[in-house]
């Protein structure tokens, strides 16, 4: 570690200058907030770890980190788990290697099998790297419906025409939200995160957080929650109900969500993290959306193989048809237990 860079944990009072220092140094995302920390005790239950770089008593550097204690999956540390951006801000390369070296003996000291660091550029080029997904990003101005291609407003006429009705607002909104949320989730194969996320989220978060809901007859049958900073709207979790998609209720839901970014006066609309050439990359693509690539870097063990939890590793294909057989109330009920152990 560079002599003249300390790094520790970060304490309940270092809160005030460790968010000035990431809304000095350009926090795109948002998620480098220090009340995300309450995000991850009180719906999920796990152990921030908060590492701060100093140099002559000057902040110049953050890493936010999440432990996660799982028997199916080990125990870990991430930055950020259930997100799509985290890592190291830092505003020297020095700074940003002493909080990377002090990540990776948190590690060893709390026995964790690896240090995920998820990054948009890459930042450490002598770690193992994953480039297996893509942030799908519009630039979004006056004009908008003009710049779309003609099938996608075609689509928009059509969920139109089909008397669909679109409300945004706070918790309110969650039953509605997580009604569509829960079924889209357990029709995937994929274990549902708990309500009581959205919750302390829109609680802890309240101007910058906000569910849209789509209707037909007042029945939802799409949602997302939007996450915004002065730059950037983003859409971390969308869903429709599968029985409804002849009517475009996903498109309708974006087409809301891109208005809304322009609304908010942020130039762009970062409609999440997709897999290159799959499903919803290229339902995000026929927007114009640009891929821009992640950078997922470990720290690893002598000798440590990199994690491999996504959906697509065969070794899951069988728990994902298993589940798309559960009832809905057993998947809500037993879903959030099991995907918080899975950053």
């Amino acid at each position: 570690m560079p002599s003249d860079v300390q790094v520790s944990v970060a304490t309940a009072s270092d809160r005030s200058a460790w968010d000035a220092f990431v809304q000095a140094h350009g926090d795109h995302a948002g998620y480098h907030a220090w009340d995300w920390q309450r995000v991850f005790q009180d719906a999920f239950g796990h152990d921030p770890v908060y590492l701060i770089a100093r140099r002559d008593d000057a902040i110049a550097g953050v890493l936010p980190l999440v432990q996660i204690k799982s028997l199916l999956f080990g125990n870990t540390l991430t930055s950020l788990p259930f997100l799509n951006y985290g890592g190291v801000m830092a505003t020297s390369a020095e700074a940003g290697a002493a909080l990377a070296e002090a990540a990776r003996d948190e590690a060893r000291k709390r026995r964790c099998s690896h240090v995920e660091l998820r990054h948009v550029e890459p930042q450490f080029p002598n770690l193992p790297c994953k480039r297996h997904k893509v942030s799908m990003r519009l630039a979004v101005g006056d004009n908008m419906w003009d710049a779309l291609d003609r099938k996608v407003r075609n689509q928009i006429r059509k969920a139109e025409k089909s008397a669909l009705t679109v409300e945004r607002g706070g918790e309110e909104l969650v039953a509605d939200f997580y009604t569509v949320f829960a079924r889209n989730m357990r029709d995937l194969g994929t274990p549902v995160y708990s309500r009581r996320l959205f919750e302390v989220v829109l609680r802890t978060f309240p101007e910058r957080s906000r569910l849209h809901v789509v209707r037909l007859n007042g029945q939802p049958i799409a949602a997302g929650f939007t996450y915004r900073t002065p730059t950037m709207v983003q859409l971390p979790w969308a869903s429709s109900i599968r029985e409804f998609n002849s009517l475009c209720a996903n498109v309708f839901l974006y087409w809301d969500a891109i208005q809304f970014t322009h609304e908010c006066g942020a130039a762009t609309f970062d409609m999440g993290r997709s897999t290159p050439n799959e499903g919803t990359f290229k339902f995000k693509a026929q927007w114009g959306a640009s891929a821009v690539p992640l950078h997922w870097e470990y720290e690893l063990p002598a000798h440590g193989q990199l994690p491999n939890v996504s959906p697509a590793n065969p070794k899951f294909q069988l728990a994902i048809a298993l589940w798309q057989r559960l009832p809905l109330g057993v998947a809500t009920r037993v879903g959030p237990m099991i995907v918080r152990a899975i950053p």
